[in-house]
């Protein structure tokens, strides 16, 4: 059975910072183009980061891009969004996803998502 696990959201002050790891069991990371995602209260899910299996090139939403940054540790089956310079507006429950297709974008659509985990920015 396929799962994938995000950890490592909470509560922070603006400016502050956060680690999310997605860990996945049942799929090797490895073969999978991972993508990040937010829905924040109120509003439509969005891409905050993703990237393309063809060259591992990682893309970022333009509202993130500078202070989250994508990683992966394939040997641990996690991938990582280091989130710094946290803003109010950045608060959201954040999924990670997991697509097989290999391609010089990021996939259109994902296979397999995660449960999501809240993050809260508040002074």
């Amino acid at each position: 059975q396929v799962q994938l696990v995000e950890s490592g959201g909470g509560s922070v002050q603006p400016g502050g910072s956060l680690r999310l790891s997605c860990t996945a069991s049942g799929l090797t990371l490895a073969n999978y183009a991972i993508g990040w995602f937010r829905r924040a209260p109120g509003k439509e899910r969005e891409g905050v980061s993703c990237e393309s299996r063809h060259d591992a090139r990682i893309l970022y939403n333009q509202s993130v891009r500078g202070r989250f940054t994508f990683s992966r540790d394939n040997a641990k089956n996690t991938v990582y969004l280091q989130m710094n310079n946290l803003k109010a507006e950045d608060t959201a429950v954040y999924y990670c996803a997991a697509d097989s297709a290999y391609g010089a974008t990021c996939p259109p659509s994902y296979d397999h998502w995660g449960q999501g985990t809240q993050v809260a920015v508040s002074a």
